[in-house]
């Protein structure tokens, strides 16, 4: 009996743990900044806006489909859209189609780099409702391919960089422009400006590319909008699978058929790989779990006791939740015999590998193969890069970025969280500690479902609030 009530006595010790971690775990609560006044002239920025999207800068991995013509245009235009910066910027033609703009602030010490990319993917014109190069404006949208994936950031860079430098400003610091014409075929121009940049000896102390944006319902429980700042990026591997059997005549099949042998191995590799609590991941969990209900802050302020039970969660869920504590498997190609009465000696599945960070190429593999525990079967990595470095949260530069947030968007959340895409940003981690991936405005779960999709299109009313962030970012340098 004495036993009993020692354990129940034990027992309600760590209920109450529990309970007063989870009433202590209240938003950490600050008054947004002052801020800074900012002026847009927005029919003008709309219709040079608009002029940027009419040029078919669509990208191949084959260099020799591009409409060379069309990039060139559109680098010529900018010359003339924006006339005081270049004026007052000097600019260079870097790698295949890279441009990188230098405005010399008042201090070389602590550079920042703001970065787009001016290049988009392909789009078939009878699957869209307004021709995807018209950049019609229709029911307060404008239409077209880029207006989300990226040419709104670059417009954005140069609509505040050309207003404030006719107001007279100066930045603090360097400031670099890096816009690449290859980024959706992972080309050569990202590369070769960072590849430029550190041979001069820049550090970037800031660096921003596109990536997360202000979102609503992005966690559970939580009814204020978010905006999510990647500080990470998964790596990405392709990969190829292929077993091995008994080729031959349908009619006569061996005990071991290579495309059995294959189906076996992807149902292993279908088990999700280990569970893996990272800063990104936890950052965003104490961010968001504070401001959601008592259940999930009795869950997050005491990850100690219950990661298993979200391990369990994201496993059942899947999506994006998932995606953020481990590596992930997705199986996206299949290769076999080319007849139905042929017998393949060898059968093949393509899979693409989102690496957690912390995980390699080669680890992966090896887990993989583990996994399989079948020697007729071999992996092949085709390509890929591992996870990038974890950028900071607690200094000037994560700082300088959330007040240009918070001062044009003050009713948002600001958190962390990981990149499951990958951007041109990457490279830029060879030379900065602090690389963010943050497009500077709010989108609905159905606006980013048309990025690279038909009837890509942008509300007319957020054209001038990411000018506006982009204008107070850059009087924060």
């Amino acid at each position: 009996m004495i036993v009993f009530w020692i354990v129940f006595g034990l027992f309600l010790c760590f209920l109450a743990v529990l309970v007063i971690r989870a009433l202590g775990f209240k938003p950490k609560e600050s008054p947004p900044p002052e801020p800074i006044p900012v002026t847009v002239g927005a029919e003008a920025a709309i219709r040079r806006f608009q002029a940027l999207i009419q040029k078919r800068t669509v990208s191949y991995v084959d260099r020799g489909r591009m409409d060379e013509s069309e990039f060139e245009a559109f680098r010529e235009m900018l010359a003339t859209l924006y006339p005081a910066v270049h004026a007052t910027c000097t600019r260079e033609l870097i790698g295949p189609g890279g441009l990188l703009y230098t405005w010399k602030g008042k201090s070389s010490e602590a550079p920042s780099v703001l970065m787009a990319h001016y290049d988009v993917v392909p789009a078939k014109e009878e699957e869209w409702q307004e021709p995807p190069f018209s950049a019609v404006i229709r029911d307060g949208e404008i239409w077209g391919r880029g207006t989300l994936d990226t040419k709104c950031t670059l417009h954005g860079i140069l609509e505040a960089a050309e207003q404030l430098i006719q107001e007279g400003f100066r930045p603090e610091n360097d400031l670099y422009f890096a816009f690449g014409g290859d980024e959706e075929v992972m080309g050569a121009d990202a590369p070769s400006i960072v590849g430029e940049l550190e041979s001069r000896g820049v550090k970037p102390a800031f660096v921003l590319d596109e990536g997360g944006a202000i979102v609503e319902g992005v966690f559970p429980g939580v009814k204020q909008s978010a905006a999510l700042i990647g500080i990470a990026e998964k790596g990405a591997v392709s990969m190829d699978v292929t077993a091995t059997g008994k080729g031959g005549h349908a009619s006569t099949p061996p005990v071991r058929q290579s495309l059995a042998v294959l189906a076996r191995a992807i149902g292993r590799l279908e088990k999700p790989m280990p569970f893996t609590l990272t800063k990104p991941a936890l950052e965003l969990f104490d961010i968001m779990g504070r401001h959601s209900g008592f259940a999930l802050r009795l869950i997050f302020a005491n990850l100690w006791c219950f990661a298993p039970l979200l391990n369990l969660i994201c496993k059942k869920g899947g999506g994006e939740l998932n995606a953020m504590v481990r590596t992930t498997c997705a199986f996206t190609m299949a290769k076999a015999a080319d007849a139905y009465n042929v017998l393949p000696r060898e059968s093949t599945a393509g899979v693409n590998l989102r690496l957690i960070c912390g995980d390699t190429m080669e680890r992966v593999k090896a887990r993989m193969e583990k996994v399989i525990a079948d020697s007729n079967v071999k992996l092949t990595i085709r390509q890929g890069q591992d996870p990038s470095p974890v950028s900071k949260t607690c200094d000037a530069a994560w700082n300088r970025l959330e007040s240009a947030i918070r001062q044009t968007y003050p009713q948002v959340l600001v958190s962390p969280y990981l990149m499951v895409a990958a951007t041109d940003s990457r490279h830029f981690c060879r030379i900065s500690e602090n690389v963010y991936r943050f497009g500077g405005m709010p989108l609905t779960k159905e606006q980013r479902g048309l990025i690279h999709n038909a009837d890509e299109r942008i509300p007319v009313a957020l054209v001038k609030e990411y000018i506006a962030f982009f204008t107070r970012l850059i009087r924060l340098s």
